[in-house]
């Protein structure tokens, strides 16, 4: 009776390994002769198919691809003294231990990686499914792959080498070399390190069941279970003994995840493999298919029915917004003209400082030219005189026009400081004895807003008036006032801050309201006005007490943007 072993470790290891096993069988069975017969992966493969075996050993990887092929089935586990039959195998990958980068199974992406053969389970496949796991693809992530044969020593040695980062070989051979005296597992580091309370070594995988022993299917079935009951009666022999089968699902699993073996038709792309991998989600498919068609159909039936309907809601949807857009406008451009209207008489005052300076030098030219002591230097100093007076007056003029222009809104990257002290310089020019208005600038000079300039204009203007107006009865130290603007969470925060008299809390709620004034002559559209035309531009408008002073502070965010250079 022949009982074929897969020798991967060459026919004298084998038979060295196997011998008390025959002699055993041969004792307990004197009724039959049994044999050992030696072979590579592929012999095996040959043997059990052309029928020339009736007893298998090998491993679980080869186990399990044969007991789909050919239908071999196993009646017994192997069992050693230091682990259960369940629990026995399990792979190492080992580095050099100066290789501080390689810490875990996940950092050998883009390394070089030695390995018995791309069919050894310990030697290869065991610590593939744990790299796979942990997200590095063996055939696509890694570098490249050495498969270097047996012994599995010279994985060993190329990974001591430098010939490669890291090596994969069965559990328990590091500890061997180390009692040998081979190696030093200090100059080593194990990746993925950890313990297993059923197992004696360091391993870098999960465990998988030893190997069985398993019948091919011309075997007869009276012999087979009287070789199972002798081979679970055989008392512990160099260290092995034979335990009933183990459950080798797990090793399905590996072979499932690798796609290769009895799953190999998982990497084929056709139609046949496609359904055998993806029914389950195929018939799921089909049924939310069918589903989303009779829906389909049902909401087609009403969407056509209701069609006209909506039409007509966006036209009178669309009829509201224009009219509202337009009111808007109207809205701002009236309250343009009010901030205009309430300076107009300190405007009027302004203008004539210009207009009297322009025309006192005016008279003296001609005064000195009437008694004959007009010089060059004369006439030179009262031009340049009347020139700067009369651009002065044109410029508070050309600012209050450009201000109460009616004009489209248009959106466009714009510097909050510029707009904030062209606000300044417009109010200020209107007022006889304008406090000092100070503007502090902590922006970086990539940060800008996309708004329309005008309206943003029509904002300072109207916080920094209202702060003249709440500081007017004050001394003068206290009238000054302070813009500060500065960034905010990937936005810009303008604030607007007086040393006024301040707010009851009873009025801050209502501060925003239409037609809600704490001035005697005020109409309580500015503040809604502002409101509303920060809120377009996706910012914000609050007022509250100063922290550390008297007085009130006004602020407004609007998003970012930063440019590129």
């Amino acid at each position: 009776m022949a009982i074929g072993v897969f020798a991967y470790q060459g026919e004298r290891a084998a038979a060295s390994d196997w011998l008390p096993v025959i002699r055993y069988l041969n004792h307990a069975l004197p009724d039959h002769h049994f044999r050992l017969d030696q072979y590579d992966a592929a012999g095996l493969r040959q043997a059990i198919g052309e029928n020339r075996v009736d007893l298998v050993i090998t491993n679980p990887g080869y186990y399990v691809t044969m007991e789909v092929e050919f239908g071999i089935s196993r009646i017994a586990t192997l069992d050693t003294e230091d682990s259960h039959p369940a629990r026995a195998l399990g792979s190492v990958v080992l580095a050099r231990a100066d290789q501080p980068r390689l810490q875990y199974l996940s950092d050998l992406a883009g390394k070089r990686v030695a390995a018995v053969a791309p069919e050894a389970f310990g030697g290869y496949l065991v610590a593939a499914r744990e790299m796979l796991g942990q997200g590095v693809d063996p055939e696509s992530d890694l570098k490249e792959v050495h498969f270097v044969g047996l012994p599995m020593s010279r994985i060993i040695e190329a990974v001591q080498r430098g010939d490669v980062d890291a090596g994969i070989v069965r559990a328990c051979l590091p500890e061997q070399m180390v009692s040998q005296g081979a190696i030093r597992l200090e100059d080593f580091r194990i990746l993925s390190r950890h313990q297993d309370a059923d197992f004696p070594c360091a391993l870098s995988t999960r465990l998988y069941p030893n190997w069985p022993i398993a019948v091919t299917r011309q075997t007869d079935p009276v012999l087979a279970k009287a070789v199972a009951r002798a081979l679970l009666a055989m008392p512990v022999s160099g260290g092995m003994s034979w335990a009933v089968p183990a459950d080798y699902q797990p090793v399905q699993d590996l072979f499932r995840e690798l796609r290769i073996g009895p799953y190999a038709y998982l990497r084929e792309i056709t139609p046949e493999g496609l359904i055998r991998r993806f029914w389950p989600w195929l018939l799921g498919l089909l049924a939310i298919l069918t589903g989303w068609i009779i829906h389909t159909v049902r909401v087609e039936h009403q969407v056509y029915r209701r069609t006209a309907e909506l039409r007509e809601s966006l036209a009178a949807r669309d009829q509201a917004e224009a009219k509202m857009r337009e009111s808007q406008e109207q809205m701002e451009h009236l309250s343009r003209l009010s901030v205009l209207g309430e300076l107009s008489g300190n405007l009027a005052h302004e203008l004539n400082q210009p207009l009297t300076t322009i025309g006192t030098y005016a008279r003296t030219v001609l005064r000195r030219q009437e008694i004959g002591n007009l010089t060059p230097e004369a006439i030179s100093e009262a031009s340049t005189e009347i020139a700067k007076e009369a651009e002065r007056a044109g410029g508070i003029v050309q600012r209050i026009r450009h201000f109460a222009r009616k004009r489209l809104a248009t959106r466009e990257p714009v510097s909050l400081p510029e707009i904030a002290d062209e606000a300044r310089r417009l109010i200020v020019g209107m007022l006889a004895r304008a406090p000092e208005v100070i503007i502090e600038n902590r922006l970086t000079s990539s940060c800008q807003v996309l708004a329309d300039g005008a309206q943003i204009q029509q904002v300072f203007l109207n916080l920094i008036k209202n702060a003249i107006d709440a500081n007017r009865d004050l001394p003068i130290e206290r009238q000054n006032l302070r813009i500060l603007i500065e960034p905010l969470d990937k936005r810009v925060a303008v604030h607007v801050i007086d040393q006024g008299v301040g707010l009851d809390a009873g009025q801050l709620p209502h501060l925003f309201e239409p037609f809600f004034t704490t001035k005697p002559d005020g109409l309580g559209l500015g503040l809604p006005i502002c409101k509303t035309i920060i809120e377009a531009h996706g910012g914000r408008l609050w007022a509250e007490p100063n922290q550390d002073a008297q007085g009130m502070c006004f602020s407004f965010s609007l998003p970012c943007h930063e440019l590129s250079a």
